[in-house]
């Protein structure tokens, strides 16, 4: 690693100098750091508290000693720190953008958008270009939702986009908040995901809101919390790359919606070939006319069925079925 590399993780020269020194040297006395880094010591002194405050140098048991992190912590310290400052900088970029459209009917001089990003003013520009970013995605969909409940308008045409894209063979990971576990609705729609082959991931606490397809492009509210406000549709590879990235962290730091959904183990047996019949026709049939149809059976006789296996299984909806049977290996 050259001497100024960890500039691009958000360390000054001087702060990655003192990094670098307390790693070759652990015992070195901190009052001789100056002199020998040939740096002066308000100088020195600055970088150190920057550097205590960030958890890249600590104090040692030791008195008046400190001790660095290991490089694989600092490196993901300052990976977290730098990708959250940007995911920030986005953010203020959406909120001058809204607060400078509002000043142009002032001055009457169009005011031109960055290169690179688009933006859309309310939730019908947003809709209508995730159709069209949703329909022309091929590889993989990645998106953040830190809402704890989606209006149902917008829950509804989510969930038509993902299971389309999903048929497709497009690849979803998708990562929410764990108090939207509450929301029955949300939880239906997830399991319905999963069932689709979706990989879901929950996280304790989020606050960003990221949509990005094919790792070309993203959309970031201005708002997270209230998408008709709006948001920035950024076609920037960098900005792009960064997101990803940042999504990839967030990623990393969730838990599977798969294990949280997990049923204790149990010790009675498996279902029948009857009941992994209707579980099957359950995740394919369109109606349940024509899977009451495929068993020889009379609809109001499927249905109550169906209602046997949910129930077998704990399950609150048919899509929450399928899945914890396939958690089961019993489909």
């Amino acid at each position: 690693m050259r001497r100024n590399d960890m500039a691009v993780l958000g360390l000054s020269a001087e702060e990655e100098k003192v990094y670098r020194h307390f790693l070759r040297e652990p015992d070195s006395d901190p009052a001789t750091v100056p002199e020998r880094l040939e740096l002066e010591r308000p100088v020195v002194d600055e970088a150190v508290q920057r550097l205590c405050g960030i958890g890249l140098l600590r104090t040692d048991a030791r008195p008046g000693m400190l001790s660095p992190a290991d490089p694989e912590t600092a490196v993901a310290r300052l990976t977290e720190l730098r990708l959250r400052a940007l995911y920030r900088e986005i953010q203020l970029i959406t909120q001058s953008r809204h607060l400078l459209d509002a000043l142009r009917a002032e001055t009457g001089v169009p005011l031109p958008t960055p290169r690179g990003i688009e933006q859309l003013s309310d939730w019908t520009q947003v809709r209508s270009r995730i159709d069209d970013l949703a329909f022309f995605a091929r590889h993989d969909i990645l998106s953040v939702e830190p809402r704890l409940e989606i209006p149902p308008e917008q829950l509804a045409h989510t969930r038509e986009l993902n299971i389309r894209s999903l048929r497709r063979g497009v690849r979803l990971r998708h990562v929410v908040v764990r108090a939207c576990l509450e929301d029955p609705a949300t939880v239906e729609y997830l399991g319905e995901l999963v069932s689709r082959g979706a990989r879901v991931r929950v996280a304790d606490r989020l606050a960003e809101h990221i949509l990005i397809y094919d790792r070309h492009a993203a959309l970031v509210p201005i708002d997270p919390w209230d998408t008709d406000r709006g948001a920035l549709l950024a076609h920037s590879s960098g900005l792009v790359g960064n997101l990803v990235t940042l999504f990839e962290k967030i990623w990393d730091e969730a838990e599977s919606l798969s294990v949280l959904l997990r049923e204790p183990e149990i010790t009675e047996a498996p279902l029948s070939e009857a009941g992994r019949r209707v579980l099957t026709l359950m995740c394919t049939a369109a109606k349940d006319e024509s899977a009451a149809r495929d068993l020889g059976v009379s609809v109001r006789t499927y249905r109550r069925y169906v209602a046997d296996v949910m129930q077998r299984l704990g399950a609150a909806s048919r899509a929450q079925a399928a899945l914890l049977a396939r958690e089961r290996g019993w489909i």
